[in-house]
């Protein structure tokens, strides 16, 4: 028993000597834990940005300078950290440059406002020096970008640099709409103890104009309707650069700013008819820089002055900055996006088949960049009462793609789909000659040989007949249906100089691939029936037509009213030319299409389970869609709006993809 007691005496000894070894030694007790695959990222990338804390790796440096990271939360003491960093020995300029960059990040965020035009000049100051910081980290430590390429806090470091370049961008552009709706981007201002200049001289706004309306940050901007954003990571923040629908000639844009007259006050042409037939949209992707002066690390942390420096990611792809090639960041969906939302298009082309005010009565041509010389032009035509966005996830998936984006660039027609599809030809063809002259007279670009046209429904159907022949087949069909183009004498005369030219017609020479959807090359029974006559009554043609041609149309009607039977004779309008029984849809249907043009087919089929020669895709009957010749036909189980699925996208990149290998 004794000995028990010696032992349980002696144990409790040698504990309360571990303990105070403890005490006196300092030592701590560590306990370990598992992290999850979520940890994981929080640790390795999450940062003030993400999470609204600074990341590991600034909290890890502020402890190795003696500074408890809690001591920098507070916003009076966050510049005081930054300021207390430079004076700590030992701490690599890489380390200490990426935890001031992020720390002035912090600051900024917790003195902006939710109105940029309102950012006090604390606030900007911040995102200046936070961007001011993350450069310097960039260009002037010992390793340069591409020695750090696998390094998260690189990463981290090019986010806090976009982030505020954009919200700069964001702020500057808001004070100066404020103060002058007609914004000048190449400005110089102060902003507290900072000089911000501009340099354009890698940029042009749409139109060749001087004058923004609007600067709106890309990644703000969420849509619906497009399956897909494209962007390209890199340097620089992304924006949208928006100048006025004048600025550009956007009759749509003009159409819909103006107010809604009385249509038997202001005809639906009157703003349309003094703008120019072709324009870029009025938005445009920009990617912007902030460089600071200085060639030496210490310069550019004493600088006081920093350019604006915008550049096109079409065009540019890269930059070099201090002797080393950086990638530029780009997005090229938000432009076109912001575009198609708020052009109204959907209303407005509606307006245009009903003959209604504030539509279009002539063919509008749309550049999705500005123009370029060297890269191939996809020339696209959408359907009956239809637009542009038509092709909304088309084009979006064509600029996309990297390879296709070098290489081609995306012009889109928008017409009035309630004239004849015989006027409408002649009015496209017409239409991109005249910008082609305009931009390349001498016809040596590469954009102006081996265009490849995308047509949809009505759209296809204009398509083929821009790159058919007509010859004298059919004007000598309509004579034979027609009694009163037989008509002879001045009469006669007068109806064959006016009319001769439309119904006679050669291919466009600079198409050498044509891609035709869901076109209804034979015309449809579907506007024949009830519902198609139904709608048929309410298109009206546009006035312009009307006014152009009434000399024809009394003309033909023998110049007496008695012979119409005291009705007004008027031309036909699109509907009744997607009649299977139409004259001229009969006249043109088996043309031949240029020996040059190889073109592709794609087909929708609403009913798999019809035998495809009986089938159509709910509109168009196959029988009427398919052409003999095709290079290739894509048969989709799809509606009539084909060209919107993944699998007609697909097939259309493909044949764009093949067409870059036989350049």
């Amino acid at each position: 028993m004794k000995r028990i007691d010696s032992l349980a005496a002696h144990a409790g000894r040698l504990a309360l000597a571990v303990s105070m070894l403890a005490l006196l030694g300092g030592c701590a007790m560590v306990k370990v834990a598992a992290r999850g695959s979520g940890d994981y990222i929080a640790v390795t990338r999450g940062d003030v940005l993400s999470t609204g804390k600074l990341s590991q790796s600034g909290e890890e440096t502020l402890r190795v300078a003696g500074i408890e990271p809690k001591t920098c939360d507070r916003d009076r003491d966050r510049a005081a950290c930054v300021h207390d960093l430079e004076a700590v020995q030992g701490i690599g300029d890489e380390r200490r440059l990426a935890t001031q960059s992020e720390l002035w990040i912090s600051r900024a965020i917790a003195l902006t406002g939710k109105r940029p035009a309102q950012m006090s000049d604390a606030a900007l100051q911040a995102w200046l020096d936070a961007a001011r910081y993350a450069y310097a980290y960039l260009f002037f430590t010992d390793r340069s970008p591409g020695d750090r390429a696998f390094e998260n806090r690189q990463t981290q470091v090019r986010d806090y640099y976009n982030y505020a370049a954009q919200q700069v961008m964001e702020a500057l552009f808001a004070r100066m709409r404020v103060a002058d709706a007609r914004a000048k981007p190449d400005f110089d201002n102060r902003i507290g103890t900072w000089r911000v200049q501009a340099d354009m001289s890698a940029y042009r706004l749409p139109g060749g104009t001087t004058e923004l309306k609007s600067v709106i940050a890309a990644s703000s901007l969420r849509f619906d309707g497009l399956r897909s954003t494209y962007r390209r990571d890199g340097f620089g923040a992304e924006l949208v650069a928006e100048v006025a629908a004048e600025a550009v000639g956007d009759p749509a844009g003009l159409a819909l700013q103006a107010s809604a007259p009385a249509p038997e006050q202001v005809p639906a042409h009157a703003s349309a008819r003094t703008q120019p037939s072709f324009s870029e949209m009025p938005y445009a992707p920009a990617t912007v820089l902030l460089r600071f002066d200085g060639a030496s690390l210490e310069q550019v942390l004493a600088t006081d002055t920093v350019t604006v420096v915008p550049y096109d990611p079409y065009r540019q792809d890269e930059v070099v900055l201090h002797g080393q090639r950086v990638p530029l960041a780009g997005n090229f969906t938000a432009a076109y996006g912001l575009w198609l939302a708020q052009s109204g298009f959907a209303s407005q082309s509606l307006r245009s088949m009903l003959g209604r005010a504030r539509g279009i009565d002539r063919a509008h041509l749309y550049l999705m960049q500005p123009y370029d010389p060297n890269r191939r032009i996809v020339l696209m035509l959408h359907g009956l009462a239809s637009s542009p966005e038509a092709w909304v996830n088309v084009a979006n998936e064509i600029m996309g793609d990297e390879s296709l984006r070098q290489h081609y660039q995306v012009w889109q027609v928008y017409y009035p789909t309630n004239a004849p599809i015989a006027f409408n030809r002649a009015e496209i063809q017409e239409l991109i000659e005249r910008a082609l002259q305009h931009f390349d007279p001498q016809g040596t670009a590469v954009a102006s040989r081996e265009m490849v046209l995308v047509g949809h429904s009505m759209g296809g159907v204009i398509s083929r007949l821009l790159v058919s022949s007509s010859g004298d087949s059919v004007w000598q069909s309509l004579q034979a249906d027609h009694e009163s183009l037989r008509q002879t004498g001045e009469r006669g005369e007068r109806i064959r100089r006016r009319l001769e030219p439309i119904l006679h017609f050669a291919p466009l020479p600079q198409v050498d691939r044509a891609i035709f959807i869901a076109a209804p090359h034979r015309g449809t029974s579907i506007a024949e029936g009830r519902l198609g006559r139904l709608v048929g009554r309410l298109v009206r043609v546009p006035v312009t037509l009307m006014q152009r041609f009434g000399d024809v149309l009394q003309d033909l009607s023998g110049g007496e009213e008695g012979n119409t039977g005291g009705k007004k004779l008027l031309p036909p309008t699109s509907i009744d030319n997607l009649r299977d029984t139409d004259p001229f849809i009969r006249a043109t249907a088996d043309l031949p299409i240029s020996p040059q043009v190889r073109y592709n087919t794609i087909v929708g089929q609403y009913d798999p389970k019809v035998p495809l020669i009986d089938s159509d895709d709910g509109v168009v009957p196959y029988r009427s869609a398919h052409l003999p010749g095709a290079e290739s036909e894509k048969v989709i189980p799809s509606w009539h709006s084909v060209q919107e699925t993944p699998q007609a996208i697909l097939e259309i990149r493909r044949i764009l993809h093949e067409q870059m290998r036989v350049e």
